[in-house]
């Protein structure tokens, strides 16, 4: 069984209180955000940013899983949430599992690096038995090797690393190449392997729909 891995936010109903009042009296600033970043959406859920960086109309955009949240959702730096609202989904695709968040470029400093993390840019899908490794804003670093496109799909690759909730939409990386993001783990939190959408298939998808997202580039 898979198991999409966005987490609710702990203290919820606190949480979401204490946030919508920061928001109304925090005066806005800037907050920085890259691959493995964590971001809060909708004063409710947690996920990890897979990657930001500029589209083909000049939006600053970024990428995560599509189970984190709709068009329309906001976002909050997590390391940063009295900032105020960062950004908004513009769009989010239930099959691929991604989505593509619009982010205010007066609050917003988009780094290459983040953690033991550095993305210089795109690939293709890791190959049995690559090493990948993942940033997310649960478990922070992890590596393992990867099985590659079991089931010749040529969307997805299982790879064997740690990942748990929260660390949804986190970057995949061999070295400093973005391969992939973070959906879902088969099972077991840290022991099933981790499945994810290759970021090839999500780029196209993007650029073949057009809008925000299209002709994305990484910082």
């Amino acid at each position: 069984m898979f198991k999409k891995i966005a987490t609710i936010a702990v203290g919820l109903a606190a949480a979401a209180t204490v946030l919508s009042a920061g928001s109304a009296t925090a005066a806005p600033g800037n907050v920085t955000l890259g691959g493995g970043s964590g971001i809060i959406i909708d004063d409710m859920y947690e996920c990890s940013l897979t990657t930001i960086g500029n589209d083909a109309g000049g939006r600053l955009v970024g990428i995560t899983a599509g189970h984190c949240g709709g068009a329309g959702s906001f976002v909050r730096a997590e390391h940063n949430p009295d900032a105020g609202i960062v950004g908004r989904f513009a769009y989010s695709n239930e099959d691929l599992d991604y989505a593509v968040i619009e982010f205010d470029r007066a609050k917003v400093v988009p780094v290459n690096r983040i953690g033991n993390v550095t993305i210089t840019g795109i690939g293709g899908p890791a190959q049995f038995p690559s090493i990948v490794c993942n940033e997310g804003r649960t478990t922070g670093n992890t590596c393992g090797f990867s099985y590659g496109d079991i089931f010749d799909s040529r969307i997805e690759t299982w790879n064997q690393m740690c990942v748990i909730e929260g660390d949804s939409g986190g970057p995949v990386v061999i070295g400093t190449t973005l391969v992939g993001m973070v959906n879902a783990y088969l099972a077991v939190p840290c022991i099933g392997p981790e499945v994810g959408t290759n970021i090839t298939t999500i780029l196209d998808d993007a650029n073949a729909r057009g809008g925000a997202g299209a002709g994305f580039r990484p910082i």
